[in-house]
């Protein structure tokens, strides 16, 4: 099986990254970073810079569009994740929650849920801050994915 791994790269954190890249190297897998901002291309073989423009959602339309069935795609965007699965690809996000057919489902609807309410002044704030535990959590299910598709 053929794999490449597309980072949605603007909001994906840099332990998350050196991860990918480790992986690359070692499997000599294709690495494409999409990014709407300045990306200096990592010194990793098999890892590319993607730049588009500025604009709502360029990134993931970019991904999308080169997106083949199998791929794996890292991203905290749900929607992203939710056309990635309905195209046959795989979605993770960086504290390694994958979605899939049937739970990317919840998580779509979860996050409209929170975004009404951030709307409506109910909620505010963001995610919990990213650390050790989520990179330990991403590291075990992107080594069970490799593992499996290998």
């Amino acid at each position: 099986m053929s794999l490449t791994i597309w980072v949605d790269a603007d909001a994906c954190p840099k332990p998350i990254k050196s991860l990918i890249y480790r992986a690359s190297d070692r499997l000599k897998t294709p690495v494409f970073l999409v990014a709407n901002g300045f990306l200096q291309k990592p010194p990793h073989p098999f890892v590319s810079v993607v730049q588009v423009s500025k604009g709502f959602d360029v990134a993931d339309s970019v991904i999308l569009e080169r997106l083949t069935a199998g791929d794996l795609v890292v991203t905290q965007d749900v929607p992203l994740a939710a056309e990635v699965v309905d195209q046959g690809g795989f979605a993770v996000n960086p504290r390694g929650t994958w979605y899939d057919k049937e739970s990317v489902k919840a998580y779509l609807r979860r996050r409209n849920e929170r975004e009404e309410k951030r709307e409506a002044g109910l909620i505010q704030g963001g995610p919990a801050p990213f650390g050790p535990k989520e990179t330990q959590q991403f590291a075990r299910v992107f080594d069970q994915f490799l593992a499996r598709v290998r």
